[in-house]
């Protein structure tokens, strides 16, 4: 017999994922970050929904790594047009309260972020009342700054690669740590930036079983 796990968890798959919905990070739609929605819904038993902030039109790959003046201003361009986070932290409370419309049997909202994402959940977790979150995490996450961790409110969680700055990362692991509201902080530290989004990679043994667990461990916030 095998366990409830086995039987409800769908396996990760490398190549020809087949997804329940769409999904975005700053890329835009991206199969990895799908599948992963899907195994956070199917451990939780829970409704896993992934806004798109950006219309179906998210950065372009082909902008990074943006060494060059032309990239790096496309980049900025994008982000001053459609990827601020300031806004799309205040707009988090608009978007909960949407959802809480659409699903009013739900009893309490969560949200993890994913690099941009990520930022601005930091932000959205510092606001009034946390836009109606009650638990938030950053995965991989961009832009850390030690005084977004200073303004938490909630519970909440960092999954960090090996790439994120350390000195940010164990300030946040110390502010988190010593406050009541709880919330941990992991790095991966064989992982990349993006291993559990856009740039995941899958066909590798550890490679996979750090997506895996990643999302696995998403079910620990909060």
């Amino acid at each position: 017999m095998t366990c409830e796990a086995c039987r409800t968890i769908p396996p990760v798959i490398a190549e020809g994922y087949t997804p329940k919905g769409e999904s975005s990070d700053i890329f835009g739609n991206s199969l990895q970050t799908t599948q992963g929605a899907d195994i956070l819904a199917a451990r939780l038993n829970a409704l896993v929904l992934i806004p798109d902030f950006f219309d179906g039109d998210g950065a372009k790959p082909e902008w990074f790594p943006t060494d060059t003046e032309e990239r790096h201003g496309l980049l900025m361009e994008f982000v001053r047009r459609k990827a601020n986070w300031t806004d799309a932290a205040k707009s988090v409370p608009d978007v909960v309260k949407a959802y809480q419309g659409e699903f009013p049997s739900v009893q309490r909202w969560g949200a993890y972020g994913l690099c941009w994402g990520g930022k601005v959940l930091a932000l959205a977790s510092g606001q009034k009342g946390a836009g109606g979150l009650g638990a938030t995490v950053q995965v991989h996450p961009g832009l850390m700054d030690k005084a977004d961790a200073e303004k938490l409110t909630i519970p909440h969680a960092i999954l960090a690669s090996k790439e994120e700055l350390a000195d940010v990362v164990q300030a946040y692991e110390e502010i988190v740590t010593a406050n009541s509201i709880g919330g941990f902080v992991e790095t991966y530290e064989s992982m990349w930036h993006g291993w559990m989004a856009a740039r995941a990679d899958l066909k590798g043994d550890e490679r996979s079983r750090e997506y895996t667990r990643g999302w696995g461990e998403l079910t620990n916030a909060g």
